[in-house]
């Protein structure tokens, strides 16, 4: 099995102490070399797997200290992805902060009144689909294409698809994780997609991209209780 694969199940292994409740926020992980007896790996594959988990926002790393709990995964979740595939779908999220924050950028400094008229009637759909309850997913894809689109560039849009089934699933969970909440969650999601059009329309590159980590970096805390 691939170094990759093997921080794949370490990741999920982490997660899965940390969801039994073994754990509690601001709890300290057990240290590497007892994780790599644990799960029956390298301490390599270890520290791949807490540097992936960091940058989900469930654990920090402290210098001299150790790593420590910060987040528990929403119990929700799990009902969207295998745990075996955590680590990989929010994995995506890097990608998207690279991808989709120079795609609205250059949305924004380089689409035609039609594309812009394009996106701004996904917004109402994804408003109107956000407002109810139904499933809002499909719309949240299709407003976020709408400003790949945008950018002139095939490139984007072809990047955007190649990434399309771990897209759907964070954003059919995020979507659920939020419903199950305070209605103050739902109406965040929309205001952080507004600001992203809002950006687009008075072609400001700098605004959009900000608004675009923005929203990408509020929805990964969204899958988090």
């Amino acid at each position: 099995m691939s170094e990759e694969r093997l921080a794949d199940r370490a990741y999920s292994g982490i997660v899965e102490i940390i969801n039994a409740g073994e754990l509690g926020i601001g709890d300290r992980l057990p240290s590497e070399t007892r994780l790599a007896e644990m799960f029956g790996m390298s301490r390599t594959v270890v520290r791949e797997a807490l540097v992936r988990l960091a940058s989900d926002g469930i654990t920090e790393a402290r210098r001299g200290a150790g790593s420590f709990v910060m987040r528990r995964p929403s119990a929700r979740l799990v009902t969207h992805m295998p745990m075996s595939e955590m680590s990989a779908t929010l994995g995506n999220y890097e990608v998207r902060f690279v991808v989709e924050a120079e795609a609205a950028r250059l949305a924004a400094q380089r689409r035609s009144s039609e594309q812009l008229a394009e996106i701004e009637r996904r917004l109402r759909v994804l408003v109107a689909a956000l407002s109810s309850n139904e499933p809002a997913h499909d719309e949240d894809m299709a407003l976020h294409r709408a400003i790949a689109e945008g950018t002139a560039n095939p490139a984007f849009v072809a990047a955007f698809d190649h990434m399309h089934v771990e897209m759907e699933r964070i954003m059919r969970a995020g979507i659920d994780i939020s419903r199950s909440r305070p209605p103050e969650a739902i109406g965040a999601m929309l205001s952080e997609h507004e600001m992203i059009v809002e950006a687009i329309r008075a072609q400001d590159g700098d605004g959009a991209a900000l608004a675009m980590r923005w929203h990408l970096s509020q929805g990964r805390k969204r899958l988090m209780p």
